[in-house]
């Protein structure tokens, strides 16, 4: 296949197509679907040789993070849509709830059997070659299940709570995700009821893969299952009783927030919120292939779900919490170390570096250091009177909040704006908020009603008694850990007019009053959709001119109808238009008439791909913007975001060359998306040399 996805073709050659002839709803994709064919699209990393072999296992895992993520929140939406308002289509693409759920049902079964197809048929086998086992029951020696036996009566039992299904004792309220046994029994009990069935739920707090000690293995990776040690021993929780059978289930609940924007305290109604998600309405039940259809069937008829809700799979159903981490280096990508730019390591701090240019930072492949280095020198420097931070996720032990709370405690004014919504993080983020506060810190838990998403740090510095101001400018979380996954661009800038914006920003942050009035810094959600439209529109005008005319967007997500219109209204005009999405996109590129100009791809490889770059050709003189906004309502309308243009000439160039065109060239980890909402793998043309983006940049950076 090529790399260029070609135009749709119509079946009447003899009729012009144009833009209306496509009826509303078959201008987009829906966005449910979208988001499920990119993690299918992580799934198949799973079988890319491409990737070493526990990096592919890490991948079958991360599926499953994703898809534990995707019921939990997008399948759990669509079933409340349908309980609240109907069957009736509230989204451009026009399906209707029940068409959605009986799509993403179709699409996850196939998928999740093809997981455990991958796991059963090609990992497990290779992992056994290289001596990483997970032994079955009957695989065991003798003194293997001596110590088995041993552990499950020193370690697991006592932490065990089997609950028996009677009149007494109704079934149980089981947390999310959690991974527990319906047992069926024989026998009496010791008040001599006649029990059929006991729910044993796992403890989270037990390790869901045991090793088994060296001195049975010859020092080899082999480990037991839990849920292997309580099967085996399931019969020794009820004295006097037979376990005739005992199955594996997990059930997965609606995770999303509920909050009223009314109300007083963010921190303590999302305390409230928090307890609730773990018990939320069951949107998926999994269990092992071998449950019988009674004690399935009983299971869906207490969680109030249909068959088609119903997983059955051929393994472990908490797969996501498999291990990874073997020390087998050869079996794993070769370590890489970031990166510092060089004029960062010849000055003698990062305000002097600063001083003397802009600086860029293409994360992972250059270090996340300097950003702590920013704020660890800006905590010490007695010149330093005030460092301001958004933080959307860090987590309270952090080397970043560990040095904000430094500088509050050496009497710097440390201000920082916490978002406590950030979806799962934000039992994390209460407790920053509470460690920097207890520093002295002003925390600020931004907007109600509107996320703060934007990624800022403003620390202002007394020089010859002159307050100079110098930022940072980020389109990724302050997190260190993400940085060695994440691909994310960071700006160190003391441009006058950049960083009096980024004080505006925090400034409607922190108090209130009338929109900041900014002169290079676009914010969401007051200027940034407006003038993404106009840059579009002065696209399409350089087109209609008959002048180069250019647009390149990277995101992680396009589903903002206004603007995919805008784009299909470029295209229809000649602009060439490139668009990178990692995930979830709405448009529909190559359609004859509509949107034959436009091709969309994904990168999917071993970072996940988050940088946010808008490109405009502006008729030479090329617009290039870094952002945290994805192109989305929630993004553009519900969020404060920022997003920065890039002005030094060197820094442009280098992010047209190595953020954009590289990734454009890819043809080994690229998807191209098709004009009827399908992904096809990129591959090389004929003699096409094959180009790995991230590769490239992990040796361009050595």
């Amino acid at each position: 296949m090529n790399t260029e996805v070609s135009p749709a073709t119509t079946s009447t050659a003899s009729k012009t197509v144009t833009a209306a002839d496509y009826a509303y709803n078959d201008r987009y994709i829906n966005r449910e679907l979208s988001i499920l064919d990119f993690h299918l699209r992580v799934l198949e990393q799973a079988v890319d040789p491409l990737h070493p072999l526990l990096e592919r296992l890490n991948f079958l895992l991360i599926f499953s993070r994703n898809l534990d993520e995707f019921f939990e929140i997008r399948v759990a939406g669509v079933m409340e849509q349908l309980t609240t308002l109907g069957n009736e289509s509230h989204s451009p693409d026009g399906l209707t709830p029940k068409q959605v759920l009986d799509q993403i049902s179709k699409t996850a079964h196939a998928a999740i059997e093809r997981q455990y197809r991958i796991l059963n048929d090609e990992i497990l086998p290779r992992l056994r070659e290289e001596d990483i086992c997970f032994l079955r029951r009957g695989e065991l020696t003798p003194a293997q299940t001596a110590w088995v036996k041993k552990y499950f009566q020193e370690q697991v039992a006592p932490v065990l709570t089997p609950i028996s299904l009677d009149p007494a004792h109704p079934f149980p309220r089981l947390v999310n995700k959690s991974l527990n046994f319906i047992v069926t029994l024989e026998g009496k009990d010791a008040f001599g009821r006649q029990i059929d069935l006991a729910v044993v739920p796992a403890p989270r707090s037990l390790p869901r893969v045991v090793r088994l000690p060296d001195e049975l293995t010859d020092g080899k990776e082999h480990h037991v299952m839990l849920s292997a040690i309580i099967h085996e021993h399931v019969s020794d929780l009820f004295p006097g009783m037979t376990a005739t059978g005992c199955y594996q289930f997990r059930v997965t609940r609606n995770a999303d927030l509920a909050l009223n924007e009314d109300v007083d305290d963010l921190a303590k109604a999302l305390k409230g919120e928090l307890s609730s998600r773990r018990f939320g309405r069951a949107v998926r039940l999994e269990v092992t292939e071998n449950c019988p259809k009674q004690i399935y069937e009983y299971l869906l008829n207490e969680f109030e779900l249909d068959e088609d809700q119903l997983y059955k799979v051929e393994g472990p159903v908490n797969l996501a919490r498999l291990l990874s981490n073997f020390k087998r280096p050869h079996l794993k990508y070769d370590a890489f170390t970031p990166v510092i730019p060089k004029v960062l390591t010849k000055s003698e701090n990062v305000f002097a570096a600063m001083r003397k240019q802009d600086i860029l930072l293409h994360h992972p492949f250059e270090s996340f250091a300097p950003v702590i280095s920013f704020l660890r020198e800006a905590a010490r420097d007695p010149q330093v009177l005030a460092i301001k931070q958004t933080l959307y996720r860090s987590g309270a032990d952090s080397e970043i909040v560990q040095v904000l709370a430094e500088a509050a405690r050496n009497g710097k004014e440390v201000t920082a704006v916490i978002e406590l919504r950030a979806r799962f993080d934000e039992e994390s983020n209460i407790e920053v908020a509470n460690v920097l506060q207890e520093a002295g810190a002003v925390v600020v838990y931004g907007i109600v009603g509107y996320k703060t998403h934007a990624k800022m740090i403003l620390v202002v510095r007394r020089e010859n008694n002159k307050l100079v101001r110098y930022a940072h400018l980020g389109t990724g979380n302050y997190h260190a850990g993400n940085a060695r996954i994440y691909t994310d661009y960071g700006l160190l800038t003391t441009e006058k007019e950049l960083c009096e914006d980024v004080h505006r920003i925090f400034q409607e942050l922190t108090g209130m009053g009338k929109m900041a009035k900014l002169k290079k810094l676009l914010h969401a959600p007051f200027t940034l959709h407006s003038h993404l439209v106009n840059c579009i529109d002065d696209e399409i005008a350089a087109a209609k001119a008959g002048k180069e005319a250019r647009i390149i967007i990277k995101v992680n997500a396009l589903t903002e109808v206004q603007l995919i219109n805008k784009l299909y209204e470029a295209s229809q005009a000649g602009v060439q238009i490139d668009l990178i999405i990692r995930s979830i996109c709405c448009l529909r590129p190559g359609l004859t008439g509509l949107s034959e100009n436009i091709r969309v791809r994904s990168i999917v490889g071993r970072f996940l791909e988050h940088t946010r770059v808008y490109y405009f050709a502006n008729q030479g003189n090329a617009r290039i913007y870094c952002s945290s906004a994805d192109w989305m309502n929630r993004n553009l309308f519900n969020r404060v975001e920022a997003c920065f243009p890039i002005e030094d000439p060197a820094l442009r160039k280098r992010i047209y060359q190595l953020g954009l065109l590289n990734y454009l060239k890819d043809n080994q980890q690229a998807w191209a998306l098709q004009g009827d909402g399908t992904w096809v793998r990129v591959q090389p043309q004929q003699n096409e040399p094959v180009h790995n983006a991230q590769q490239l940049l992990l040796e361009t950076f050595r």
